[in-house]
């Protein structure tokens, strides 16, 4: 009777909380989410722990913007107040004034971008705990004697359950449109005796379905060539850059070594120098930089 009692409970809970449904107030880019859910029935694995990661590193990052940006709003601030003070600066003094206002515009933006971030993981949490609450009811009425009524608890349980993992996946395509762009460049390879006048590279690197295939030469002052310089990914939560690098001779491609690299950490305000061993000595490393 408890057990049938708190599956009552879940749902309600459950209905209470769908009316005021986090997926009514998601923007409508995360659209995308629902319908990949849809292709052949499948549901997709929300991934909880991943998503935690990436939401501390977002948040950290979105809050170094702030920071800098406020500082340098005080520092505009500081100087205002000394032109005020000397009329020989005044002409300078409407200039600052549009400076002040374009920061503090930033400002109040990048504190929006930041509750909205927040917001959704809270809604993402709650849903999460919900979806754990029907697992767990699920396995304490597998244990128990089935009857009529613990079998209607349980089609209402995987409901629930249901319910709760499309929730999720709706919130993770919500979240992926507040992550904002990573900009790659190419910085060449490093290898030491390795790299020859003349030697020939392909560099492929992948994050989910994003691509950027590029060739490279190394020149006989031992300089590099490369036929793109910078590419621009959009991060994803549960993908990482697959880095894959050949040497070209002739007609034939040689695999000098594939490797992946998180994205966990290019969450933040400076540009970012990545040496990545492309084979397993390190004889050979592809050098980029990633703006965030």
């Amino acid at each position: 009777g408890f057990c049938i009692f708190s599956v009552f409970l879940f749902s309600f809970y459950r209905k209470s909380l769908s009316r005021s449904s986090v997926r009514s107030r998601m923007s409508l880019k995360s659209s995308k989410a629902y319908n990949s859910l849809q292709k052949g029935g499948v549901i997709w694995d929300p991934k909880p722990l991943q998503v935690k990661k990436i939401f501390e590193a977002l948040k950290k990052g979105l809050n170094e913007y702030l920071e800098a940006h406020q500082a340098e709003l005080d520092y505009l601030s500081g100087r205002h107040k000394d032109t005020k003070r000397s009329s020989r600066l005044f002409p300078s003094l409407s200039s600052l004034q549009k400076q002040i206002r374009s920061v503090e515009r930033y400002i109040r933006k990048l504190e929006f971008h930041i509750s909205k971030v927040e917001e959704l993981y809270e809604a993402y949490c709650i849903q999460c705990r919900l979806r754990d609450g029907a697992t767990n009811m699920k396995h304490a009425f597998s244990l128990s004697p089935s009857t009529k009524a613990s079998r209607e608890s349980l089609v209402e349980l995987y409901k629930n359950f249901q319910e709760c993992t499309e929730d999720m996946c709706f919130i993770e395509g919500a979240l992926e449109v507040h992550l904002g762009e990573f900009h790659l460049k190419m910085k060449g390879l490093v290898g030491f005796a390795r790299l020859c006048p003349g030697d020939q590279y392909e560099v492929f690197v992948r994050l989910g379905r994003q691509k950027w295939r590029l060739k490279g030469k190394i020149e006989t002052d031992d300089s590099q060539t490369w036929d793109e310089e910078e590419k621009i990914f959009i991060p994803n939560l549960h993908e990482k850059f697959e880095i894959k690098v050949t040497e070209l001779r002739g007609l034939a491609t040689i695999l000098v070594g594939v490797v992946t690299c998180d994205s966990i950490n290019f969450f933040t305000t400076k540009p970012q120098a990545i040496i990545v061993d492309i084979t397993e000595l390190g004889t050979i490393k592809l050098q980029l930089e990633v703006l965030w």
